[in-house]
């Protein structure tokens, strides 16, 4: 959880409350209470001391005075002040919203790069690479560890960087991942092949440690023992990225990070297809493991890759082919 911040203006305790309450439903809502800093203290600046003075124009010239070039970004920017005062209106201090200005039209949709099994064996075989640096833990394994947990399991960075030692269950074959982008806690199974990766990486780092190993260190670490920051992670995987040689597919954007959590997603669902198994059926369950609140948030992962449509149309014509010679005389 964050650490408190002090709101100054009129709106203060509303806006306290309104984040205690988003909270209380598992959500994180960190980015959301640095967002609405930025309002209080607009309504200082411009002594807006009422809900009264709160009129839609003073809210529009709030969102405006913020730079958001991408319509991404002020959506969500105008969509966190919007349920602040939504929230005001269902409490009876508003009559209405003063929120009236539509949210921006997309103009463009990121199309991820889907690594295949080909790409992410060359990703780890140029991570192992990796020189390490004086007192620095061997980059290499680390990096080799670290980017096929998240191709192999679908974590998020974050939660990545934030795993501990004692978060490694290796009897059970499970992952504990604490502090989730939604503050619920999951477990996440993995098989056999991470399994002894994960106990060799387990073993390395235990040897770093004087003493008895501390449960509490972190999984992944280059030096002195602090997590590695998911910026770095980021800067590292751009730089490997043009040793790889990969063919961008036209229309798909460059390779980044979070692809690798894409790719995890439509892996998952081309096995589900190959198997005969009704993928619509268990996205639930595909969520669950990914750690999203709900199915919807899933689907923005199911990317259409050509293997994954060819799986889909054979599917589509084993379908139909049998439905037509059940109509037949």
């Amino acid at each position: 959880m964050s650490s408190r911040v002090l709101f100054r203006s009129f709106l203060g305790p509303d806006i306290e409350q309104f984040i205690a309450h988003k909270r209380s439903l598992a959500r994180r809502y960190d980015v959301e209470e640095k967002t609405l800093t930025l309002l209080d203290a607009y309504l200082c600046k411009h002594s807006i001391s009422s809900l009264a003075k709160l009129t839609p124009p003073v809210v529009d010239a709030f969102l405006l005075s913020r730079p958001r070039q991408h319509p991404r970004s002020y959506n969500h920017l105008r969509c966190t002040v919007g349920r602040l005062l939504s929230y005001l209106v269902d409490r009876g201090k508003l009559a209405r919203s003063p929120l009236q200005s539509p949210p921006r039209r997309a103009r463009y949709q990121r199309t991820p790069f889907i690594f295949d099994a080909a790409a992410a064996k060359r990703l780890l075989a140029v991570a192992k690479t990796l020189p390490g640096r004086s007192g620095y833990t061997a980059s290499g394994d680390t990096y080799f560890a670290l980017f096929a947990v998240l191709y192999g399991l679908g974590l998020r960075v974050g939660e990545a960087c934030r795993l501990r030692l004692e978060d490694v269950d290796l009897g059970r074959q499970l992952l504990v991942i604490r502090e989730t982008k939604f503050y619920k806690s999951r477990l996440v199974p993995f098989g056999p092949k991470l399994g002894a990766l994960l106990a060799g990486h387990l073993r390395r780092r235990q040897t770093e440690i004087t003493g008895v190993p501390a449960g509490d260190q972190p999984l992944f670490t280059l030096f002195r023992g602090r997590s590695i920051n998911p910026s770095t992670i980021s800067q590292v995987f751009h730089a490997l990225i043009p040793r790889l040689r990969l063919t961008v597919p036209p229309g798909v954007s460059p390779p980044r990070l979070h692809d690798l959590r894409h790719a995890f997603a439509v892996g998952v669902l081309t096995r589900w297809y190959r198997a005969g198994l009704d993928p619509q059926g268990r996205l639930l369950t595909l969520s669950t493991f990914l750690g999203h609140v709900d199915v919807s948030s899933t689907a923005v992962y199911l990317t259409t890759t050509p293997e994954l449509l060819d799986q889909a149309n054979w599917r589509f014509r084993a379908f139909a082919a049998a439905t037509l010679e059940e109509g037949l005389p």
